[in-house]
């Protein structure tokens, strides 16, 4: 079951190391003509739809959805096919090679992105420009190419996560439960405070920085042409020194410098970690697996030095090979209309990505309840939030980050060294010369 946790991260897929680092080129392209596409016909045919695991636990809402589509269409007919999460992107790939993706998809960014650089996916922005506008303008730059100027999937769903921090531990500290870091600095400098007072009883922070950290922080990731990894600047620098010294005083968790770590999340519910990031449904699960962190739970905005919080999103792609290109489209739109939206946000902790949406009262009205709470503070962020992670960023990417800060962090190497590493292999990955 795909849990709401992996909703609002958007997975953490290989996507575009296994679709372009493996070299996809199909040897034929787009049969769709090019131009815009009518959808106001009597629609007649027969699509496949896939989503990334959402059967089990959404089964009514899209049995209903395709009732409904089908019932207003009855020529057209969809087949869903639901891939679990593991494989995902072996199954895309595998379908790609043989020319045979589904009609309409669920990706996210990562895995969009070589699948429309192969040609595999229908531009929007050139056949269906005039429906763009209804989409938050955030959220079409994720599956958007500004170079090419091709908008390569619909908006589908997003989230953002506040942070959650235990009061118990804050005040145990020495810290003042009310007055939460609300910058990065002011992270590191709790974190260092923490761990004066406690001496590794519990730590600040549980993970090292992912490459959204650095967004977040202030750090220009990719150079102006979006083209070059550039994170080994004098302020990516810093950040890896302020972890470093949060390590060296005891306010960073230990194993978190661990090539193979996951587990920031785990440890803040267990008590090991004061801070943590988050989604609605971490609410409901604390309240029943984590009762003293629950009674203890205190919630703010994302850390974040741009004024931007982090977004996640997954989208609705059509492919440009489909043999009904008007039923795929008018099925791709039926199911990201903001109507469609709605009903889905209000099952799962989701966002919308129509325009306007994030108005409603169910966004923006807090009902005393904790997961209104964390909606409304989310919903909050979303509308000048930005996905700060790049289409061309992978797993093997990821990996070689988080190796070399940790080693920087324990003082094998130094911040500086760390990240050129890291960026000379980013650039190599993504076939960018020296």
């Amino acid at each position: 079951m795909l849990t709401r946790r992996d909703l609002m991260t958007g997975g953490s897929l290989t996507g575009l190391l296994l679709l372009s680092g493996c070299g996809l080129q199909p040897t034929g392209g787009p049969t769709v003509a090019s131009g815009p596409i009518g959808t106001d016909i009597e629609l007649e045919g027969a699509i496949r739809f896939q989503t990334w695991n959402l059967r089990s636990a959404y089964l009514e809402y899209f049995e209903g959805l395709i009732d409904e589509f089908v019932a207003a269409h009855p020529g057209a007919s969809v087949d869903w096919v639901d891939q679990p999460a593991d494989g995902y992107a072996d199954n895309l790939q595998v379908d790609a090679s043989n020319l045979d993706l589904p009609d309409v998809m669920n990706l996210a960014p990562d895995l969009a992105w070589p699948l429309a650089q192969a040609g595999l996916l229908l531009d929007i922005a050139d056949a269906r420009p005039e429906v763009l506008d209804g989409y938050a303008d955030g959220a079409i730059e994720d599956y958007s190419d500004p170079q090419a100027g091709t908008t390569f999937a619909y908006p589908w769903y997003l989230n953002t996560g506040p942070i959650f921090y235990n009061r118990a531990l804050f005040e145990e500290a020495g810290l003042d439960p009310d007055d939460p870091p609300t910058t990065w600095d002011e992270l590191f400098d709790l974190a260092d405070a923490m761990g004066d007072a406690v001496d590794g009883r519990f730590y600040m922070i549980g993970q090292l920085p992912a490459i959204a950290d650095f967004g977040m922080y202030g750090v220009q990731v990719l150079d102006d042409d979006q083209e070059r990894f550039i994170f080994n600047n004098e302020r990516a620098v810093r950040m890896v020194e302020r972890y470093r010294q949060a390590y060296e005083r005891k306010g960073l968790l230990p194993d978190s410098t661990v090539l193979t770590y996951t587990g920031g999340g785990e440890r803040f519910q267990s008590g090991q970690v004061a801070l943590s990031t988050g989604s609605a449904y971490d609410v409901a699960n604390f309240k029943e697996n984590a009762p003293d962190l629950y009674a203890n739970l205190g919630i703010t905005e994302t850390l974040t030095d741009t004024g931007h919080a982090n977004m996640f999103s997954q989208g609705i792609a059509v492919s440009s090979r489909t043999e009904h290109p008007e039923v795929a489209i008018a099925f791709a739109e039926f199911l990201t209309s903001q109507e469609k939206q709605m009903e889905f946000a209000h099952i799962v902790d989701v966002f919308p990505s129509t325009e306007g949406a994030l108005e409603d009262p169910y966004f923006t009205e807090d009902d005393g309840s904790d997961t209104s709470e964390v909606r409304v503070v989310a919903a909050g962020q979303l509308d000048s939030a930005r996905n700060y992670t790049p289409v061309v960023w992978t797993e093997e990417m990821r990996v070689e980050l988080q190796r070399q800060v940790g080693d920087a962090v324990v003082g094998r190497i130094t911040a500086q060294e760390a990240l050129d590493a890291s960026v000379a292999q980013a650039n190599r990955l993504a076939g960018v010369s020296e």
